[in-house]
């Protein structure tokens, strides 16, 4: 080849691979584009259309509270009497349980009232002074029941009185610390576990621990078999509805 015609041949050569490079450099970059457009998109999309399953239950059970009462009563000034509440106030309800002033009045759904707040005894704390406090309730309303569910130290139980009278009763944490009436059958249905004052769970990881934590998630469960779940008068209640917050006076 006549070196002459080379030169050319060559500088068209470089020319095609600057083209080639160029087109592969803008096609990569379109690439990058789309991804990054497409993930904007998704960060962008509303919650509800991106939440997964395991999600929507975290979501569901973080709005109930860890401890609350179900009062089958409609009278709403017995229930404030009951409760002995001090300067009750009339509350926004935005579907959430967390009070700071006591006690949380939610309300009525279905003939039922629940009543949260960290006011509401803790058997983990005190079981006597829970067990005196739901008796007395239970004497001025009629049927009173009570759900723990603490989803971090596994503490749970369950009451249900009757005119001042313990119908059945349970409460764990870390022993049992209140055993009192005949399992009901909605407990054998949900394989709800239970253990004597004198009984110890399993101390194995898989058939101890797990008995324990699976207790803790079917509480809200045996709630909305025996009267409500939490989550479900959150659904079910306008959010322009009023609940009564305040302070209970002092108990003996």
């Amino acid at each position: 080849m006549n070196p002459a015609d080379a030169v050319p041949l060559a500088l068209l050569l470089l020319f095609g691979l600057a083209v080639a490079l160029g087109g592969g450099i803008v096609l990569l970059a379109w690439h990058r584009h789309r991804q990054l457009a497409a993930s904007l998109s998704i960060a962008s999309a509303p919650h509800h259309d991106r939440a997964t399953p395991e999600a929507s239950q975290f979501h569901t059970a973080a709005r109930r509270p860890v401890t609350w009462l179900a009062i089958r009563n409609r009278d709403s000034g017995k229930i404030l009497a009951a409760l002995s509440l001090t300067d009750p106030k009339p509350c926004c309800w935005n579907g959430e349980f967390a009070s700071e002033n006591g006690l949380l009045i939610a309300p009525p759904v279905g003939g039922w009232v629940l009543v949260t707040g960290n006011a509401v005894p803790d058997p983990a704390v005190d079981v006597d002074a829970c067990f005196r406090y739901l008796r007395e309730l239970s004497r001025k309303l009629g049927e009173v029941q009570f759900f723990c569910a603490d989803h971090v130290l596994h503490h749970h139980g369950w009451a249900r009185l009757e005119a001042g009278r313990v119908i059945r009763a349970y409460a764990w944490a870390g022993t049992t610390l209140w055993h009192q009436g005949v399992k009901t059958a909605t407990e054998r249905a949900l394989d709800l576990k239970t253990f004597g004052y004198d009984e110890e769970a399993p101390s194995h990881r898989w058939d101890g621990s797990d008995i324990i934590a699976a207790n803790v998630e079917k509480v809200a469960r045996l709630a909305a078999q025996w009267s409500l779940d939490p989550a479900e008068v959150a659904q079910r209640t306008p959010r322009h509805a009023r609940g009564i917050s305040g302070r209970p006076s002092a108990r003996d």
